[in-house]
């Protein structure tokens, strides 16, 4: 058994959540924020069969995607300079071996 923790962005967390449901895997949702541009994101707890690693992958994979955000600044280290952009969105997903699950 494996344990998902999907890192999505908040402007794709309703796809991503919706595409899991209807492909029947059961969800935990709790609402996050990133640490570089403080922003929300929402962080998924998928509890799964080894071999429905792959499909929830795809799930997520497919329903969040990478976009351009203009910062107001860029960190080098020495100060702040002139606006720049990052790519943010797409998923962070950790896939964690489980050694027993409990339905207490």
């Amino acid at each position: 058994m494996k344990l998902l923790l999907a890192i999505v962005n908040n402007d794709d967390a309703n796809a991503v959540n919706s595409g899991l449901s209807r492909a029947g895997f059961s969800v935990t949702r709790i609402a996050t924020t990133g640490g570089f541009l403080m922003t929300g994101n929402t962080t998924f707890l998928v509890g799964v069969s080894d071999g429905d690693v792959d499909k929830v992958s795809d799930i997520i994979r497919t329903n969040s995607k990478k976009r351009v955000q203009k910062i107001p600044f860029e960190w080098d280290g020495s100060g702040t300079q002139p606006a720049g952009t990052v790519t943010v969105g797409g998923a962070t997903v950790f896939v964690l071996n489980v050694e027993e699950c409990r339905h207490l």
